[in-house]
C-alpha cells in the first residue's frame, strides 16, 4: 500500500480514540455517580468514636467524678453528733484555723520552693548519660533502682541512716562534728523527709529526660561544640531550649507526686513530727479521718486538696499551649 495513503487512516483512528473518551466522559458527568456508603454505615461512622470512649468515660464518672462531688457535698455537712446536719462553710473555716493545716499548707509552699531543686537533679543526671559519661549504663540502671523500692521500705532504711546514734552521725562524729537530730528538729525534719522523697523518686523523671533527650537533634549539640561552646552554654542555651516541654511535663508531675504520694514515707520517718512540723495536707486528711474520725473536716481538706491540685493541672495546660505556640 502507497505511504501517503496510510495518513488518513492514522488520523481517522486518533480521532475515533478522541470521540470516544469525550462520549465516555460525557457518559461519566451525565451517569451514575459513584456510590457512597448507605446511611447506616455512615452512623456507625459518626458513632464510632463515642462508643468507644464510652467505657473509659463511664469510668471516671463512676469512680472518679460522682465520689469527687459526694465528697465536696459531705465536706459541707458536721461531725459526730452534728452527724449529717449542714453546716455550710464551717468546716473550712476549723480547717483554716487549725495550726495544723496551718503547717500543712506551708509545707505545700516549701515543696513548690524545692520543685526546681527536684527537676534539677534528674535533668543534669539525665544530661550526663545522654552525652556518655564513663560508665552511663550503669549509672541508668542504679539511679532509677530507687524508684522500685517500696515508700515504707525507703522510709525504714533512711530511719536508721539518719538516727541519732544512726551511721551518718558517726560519721560526722569522726570528723569532730556533733550529732544532729535529722528527724527530731522541727526545723530540719521536713527537708530531711522532702530529700528522701526526691533521692527514691527521681529515677522516673530521669526515664521521662533520656524519653526527651531521644528526640534531641544531635546536629545541634555537634555544631555547639564546633563552636567551642563549654559544656555550661550547651545545656543552657541548647539542651534546655529544646527540651522544655519536656521540662514542663516532669515539674507538673514532680509536683503532684510530692502533694499526693509522700504518705508512706510521712508515716514511717517521722508520723507527722516532730510537733506537727512534716505535716502534709494528704496526711492531715489520714489522720482526721482515720483516728479523730472526723469524716466531714477530712472531706473539705480533700476538697482543698483537690483544688490544688486543679490549679497545678491549669498551669500545666497554660504552659502546654504557651509552647506549642511559640513552636
Amino acid at each position: 500500500m502507497p505511504i501517503g495513503n496510510t495518513q488518513p487512516s492514522v488520523r481517522s483512528a486518533q480521532a475515533g480514540r478522541a470521540g470516544g473518551a469525550a462520549v465516555t466522559s460525557s457518559a461519566n458527568r451525565k451517569g451514575a455517580r459513584p456510590r457512597r456508603a448507605g446511611g447506616g454505615g455512615l452512623r456507625a461512622e459518626r458513632y464510632a468514636p463515642y462508643i468507644l470512649v464510652a467505657p473509659a468515660v463511664l469510668i471516671i464518672v463512676v469512680l472518679r467524678l460522682y465520689p469527687l462531688l459526694l465528697g465536696v457535698n459531705f465536706s459541707f455537712t458536721g461531725d459526730g453528733e452534728q452527724n449529717g446536719t449542714a453546716v455550710g462553710f464551717g468546716n473550712y473555716r476549723e480547717l483554716f484555723a487549725d495550726p495544723l493545716f496551718q503547717t500543712a499548707l506551708g509545707n505545700v509552699g516549701l515543696l513548690v520552693l524545692l520543685l526546681p531543686v527536684a527537676v534539677a537533679i534528674p535533668g543534669l543526671l539525665a544530661t550526663f548519660i545522654y552525652l556518655r559519661v564513663p560508665g552511663h549504663r550503669l549509672y541508668r540502671s542504679v539511679y532509677f533502682f530507687p524508684a522500685v523500692l517500696s515508700p515504707v521500705i525507703v522510709g525504714a532504711i533512711f530511719n536508721m541512716l539518719l538516727a541519732f546514734d544512726g551511721p551518718l552521725n558517726a560519721v560526722l562524729g569522726s570528723v569532730g562534728v556533733g550529732p544532729v537530730d535529722w528527724l527530731g528538729d522541727p526545723g530540719l525534719a521536713m527537708y530531711m523527709v522532702v530529700g528522701v522523697h526526691i533521692w527514691a523518686t527521681f529515677g522516673m523523671a530521669l526515664v521521662v529526660f533520656l524519653a526527651g533527650f531521644a528526640t534531641l537533634d544531635a546536629a545541634l549539640l555537634d555544631a555547639a561544640r564546633v563552636d567551642g561552646a563549654t559544656l555550661r552554654q550547651i545545656v543552657w542555651h541548647v539542651i534546655i531550649p529544646s527540651l522544655s516541654r519536656t521540662i514542663q511535663f516532669v515539674f507538673v508531675t514532680t509536683m503532684i507526686g510530692m502533694l499526693t504520694s509522700m504518705f508512706g514515707l510521712l508515716y514511717v520517718m517521722t508520723s507527722g513530727g516532730p510537733e506537727g512540723s512534716t505535716y502534709l495536707p494528704e496526711f492531715y486528711i489520714w489522720k482526721q479521718q482515720g483516728q479523730m474520725n472526723r469524716p466531714a473536716l477530712a472531706s473539705a481538706a480533700s476538697t482543698i486538696l483537690f483544688m490544688i491540685m486543679l490549679v497545678v493541672g491549669l498551669l500545666q495546660i497554660k504552659l502546654l499551649e504557651r509552647s506549642g505556640k511559640e513552636d
